[in-house]
This record gives structure tokens, sequence and C-alpha cells, in this order.
């Protein structure tokens, strides 16, 4: 299976590993909960998906690489204790908590979740004296003397031997007690993780034209080659800030994250080719209805990877801005309740102060519920945008009251009201500019490529990502309507003369 496909397999059996009954015990015991062993080669978004799970069940994660730990720190470390059995006394080694389970503790206290994921990577790779306690922790959830707590799924990965000397074959009674998922790189599945990730699009580019250098691992005469998933994401974040420094992006740089000679020197190159498409082709001039005849009719007449690199960026653009556009309605719709408690509060006769002082305990509420999920590892990107956004509007409500001293609580209701009207007719020309933006978009490739694969290109990328088909939804797009059915309406047609043809015969 591929990694997309991994994750909503781990992220289901979770759920129903955390599933209760109507007395508040989990359905499946502890012993019956397998451990989830996810097997796959390195660098192809094992971590990452864990991140992601936890980030959308608000839960916790906990991870840890086993190859860092010795046997004294995943089990703890003997000590000497004294107890009494009957009317004996006797001298009895006992063990400190393992480093492991209590970091699992830690998580609890500081974020105050009690469910989360224990994600223990590279198992396959523990040393010789740590091996023989593996099938104990398995089944039991146990090292040493402590055990993980309920409510803790465990999930494991590690690299086939192929990948790492490391490796230790699992015997059939270790196998027996986990569910093994055996993962493989997939581009199509990254492509819609970069997507939402905003990898840099001179890499998406590039690797839509040579899906083959997404990823590989061989052994040259030099020694190790390989290129990985995580390879072009770290490299993407890179490059986005080379680009904002104005640095100039070598072989050399590239080959930091790229470990394949060949794939280093073809795609610096076509970075150089990207970055002259860029000035070539001012993105925003086409955005806003202000290209020239000159970049249409060089359009035109572009070979194929050009035409798509062109595509490629007006797309990644148009992404970005919907992206933008969604995170802000998000916003507005959750500001609403904090809004809504302090309306409710007005009307029930208070003062100004108390206005106030609401204000502050939801802006102080909403700061500590982030960072718990931060220290959890439960909380996503977009939320900490949409967090921080609002408790910046929280902020300057209240400090706008404290500078204008505000004592009459009708006025001060009506300029927090006011400060949310401004935000909300802000977001409403925004999102009319960005109806204007996309229309454009649609205008440009349509008199520029028609009703071609470039036209294909866009009604699909505007469907399949998440943010564009929201906003198409909530919005509209007639551009987009026609085009979509047009492209049907061809779809139909060659199915139609195909199953002619075969009559015909």
């Amino acid at each position: 299976m591929n990694i997309k496909e991994a994750k909503n397999y781990i992220k289901d059996s979770v759920k129903i590993y955390l599933k209760k009954d109507e007395e508040g015990e989990y359905r499946i015991p502890v012993v019956r909960q397998r451990p989830i062993f996810l097997l796959g080669a390195p660098g192809i978004g094992k971590t990452a998906i864990m991140e992601q799970i936890a980030q959308e069940l608000q839960i916790a994660l906990v991870s840890y690489s086993m190859t860092h730990h010795t046997r004294q720190s995943a089990l703890g470390l003997p000590f000497i204790t004294h107890k009494t059995y009957g009317n004996l006394s006797y001298d009895v080694s006992e063990y400190t908590m393992s480093e492991i389970i209590a970091s699992v503790y830690d998580v609890m206290e500081e974020s105050g979740l009690k469910e989360g994921i224990l994600f223990l990577d590279e198992i396959n790779c523990v040393s010789e004296t740590l091996a023989p306690s593996m099938l104990q922790f398995l089944q039991y959830k146990v090292f040493g003397r402590h055990q993980v707590p309920e409510g803790w799924v465990i999930v494991t990965a590690g690299n086939p031997p192929e990948y790492n000397k490391s490796v230790r074959e699992f015997d059939v009674v270790t196998l027996d007690r986990m569910k093994i998922l055996e993962v493989e790189a997939d581009y199509a599945a990254w492509r819609e993780y970069a997507a939402d990730r905003g990898i840099h699009t001179a890499i998406t580019n590039y690797l839509d034209l040579k899906k083959e250098d997404f990823y590989q691992v061989e052994t040259t005469v030099k020694g190790k080659s390989y290129i990985t998933a995580r390879g072009w994401e770290d490299l993407s974040q890179m490059l986005i800030l080379y680009e904002e420094e104005g640095l100039t992006v070598e072989e050399s740089f590239v080959g930091q994250y790229i470990r394949n000679d060949r794939v280093v020197k073809e795609f610096t190159a076509y970075y150089d080719l990207y970055r002259k498409y860029q000035n070539d082709y001012k993105v925003e001039d086409i955005l806003t209805g202000k290209v020239s005849e000159q970049a249409k009719d060089k359009a035109r007449k572009a070979d194929f990877d050009e035409r798509l690199s062109l595509m490629g960026m007006l797309i990644d653009r148009m992404q970005q801005d919907v992206k933008e556009n969604i995170q802000t309605s998000n916003m507005l719709s959750e500001l609403m309740n904090p809004l809504k408690a302090v309306k409710a509060k007005m009307e029930s006769g208070c003062s100004s102060d108390e206005l106030l002082t609401l204000l502050e305990m939801q802006t102080e509420g909403r700061r500590k519920s982030m960072d718990s999920l931060q220290k959890a590892g439960a909380l996503s990107a977009r939320d900490k945008v949409k967090n921080r956004a609002i408790v910046r509007f929280l902020n300057e409500c209240a400090k706008k009251l404290r500078v204008e001293d505000v004592t009459d609580v009708q006025t001060a209701f009506a300029k927090i009201k006011e400060s949310f009207d401004v935000k909300v007719l802000q977001y409403k020309q925004d999102t009319a500019d960005l109806k204007d933006r996309i229309h454009y978009l649609f205008r440009f490739v349509e008199d520029v490529f028609g009703s071609g694969n470039e036209m294909l290109i866009l009604v699909t990328e505007c469907t399949v990502q998440a943010d564009c088909a929201k906003f198409i939804s909530m919005y509209g797009c007639e551009d987009y309507q026609r085009h979509n059915e047009e492209l049907m309406l061809t779809e139909r047609s060659d199915q139609l003369i195909e199953q002619i043809k075969e009559l015909s015969l």
C-alpha cells in the first residue's frame, strides 16, 4: 500500500482501539490491541503521517527512535529496595521507570490529554540486549515493570533489511502479535500531500515530468545513491528561504538533499529554467487580467515542459490564495463563538469591566489550549495559524477598550462588533478579488491553450485539491463548471467512439 492508504488504515485502527463502552471501558482490552508495524523504506513519510493522525484526532503523540536506546534507558535502571514478606525482610531489585514510559506520562501531565499514540521508529533495529524484552512489550505494552497507560495506542515502524544493516528479523511469535503494513513509495499519494504542504512548485513540476526520480535507493561504484520524499521536502523548505534571501541555488546545495548525481544535475538545470519562466511569464499579470499578447504568444509556442511549468506556477499561486481565503473563513467562523459569549454577557447586564475580563479570559483560555495541543504534538500548522489570528483579534479588542477607557458596556460591545465587521468586510472583498483571479486564470488558459491538456490539468487540480473544491462549492465558478462539463462530455464521447469501433469489429 502507499503512505496515504497506510495513514487512513492506522487512523481507523486508532479510533477503534480508543472506542469505549457505556461504562467508559475500552472495548478492546490492552492485550488484544495489536501494535501496528509500519514496514517501509526510509524517508517515505512514516513519521509525518503519525503527526498528521495525532493532529486530526486531537490526541497526543510521543515519538522515539529505538536505535538510540540501551536496555537500561528503555527498561529502567535497577536499584535495591527493602521489603518484608511475612516475618522475613529481604533486599529486592526494583527498576526505575522506563524513559519511554516516563515521556508518555510527562506529555499527559503537560498537555492534559490522556489518550495518544506512542510511536516507536526503527523497532527492528533494537540492541541485542533489548531485543528479548520487545516480545513482552508488544503483547502487554510493558517496558520493565511499568505499563504504557491505558488510552495509548502503540504504532511501530522499521526499514526492510536491504536498507539497514542493523535490522533484526522478528520471529513468528513476535510477528503474530502485530498488524503489519508494508508501505511503498508512491508519487501520486505524495503529490497530494505536497500540494497541501506547499512544496516548492519547481519540485512538483520536475517530478510531474520525471516521476521515476521521486524515490530511488541504489548502490553505485561511488557508494549509496538515494532520493527520498524527506529529501525533496527538506530541499523545498530551503529553496523557499534561499529565494527570500536572493541566494544562488547550485548543484552542491541540491546535492545536500538529493544524493544522486544525475538527478542533482537535471533538477538544478530545471530549476534555472523554472526561474527563467518566472521572469518570462508574470504570474501576477495573468491573474489580474493584465497579461500581454506577447506573453500569450510565447506560451502558445512553448514546448510541453515549459507549458507544464507555467501551469504549475499559475495553479500554485491560485492554490496559495485559496488556502489563505479558506483559513480566514475558518477563523471568522470560529471567532463567532467567543463573540456570541461576549454578546450574551453584555445582554445579561454586566459592566464594561466584566466584559473586558471575559475577553481576557477567552484569550488566555485559547492560549492554554494551543499550548496544551502543542506540547502533545497534536496542533496542526493550520490550527496554529487560525488560533493565533483569533487570539490576536481578541487581544486587539481588549487593548482598544483599555486605551479608549470605554465605560459603557453597550459602547464596548459595539466597538468589538465594529472590529469584527471590518474583518468580515475585508474577507468579502478578498473573496470577490479571488473569484476574479480564478476567472482570469481560466480565461488565459482558454485563450492560449483552448480545451487541451492544460485546461484538463487546471480543472483536475480545482477538483482534487480540497481547498479549491471547497471554495468553488461555497462561491461558485462559472468557468470551472463550464469546462468541467465540456471535458466530461468529451470523455463520454471518446468512450462512445471506442464502443462503436468495438461493435464494428
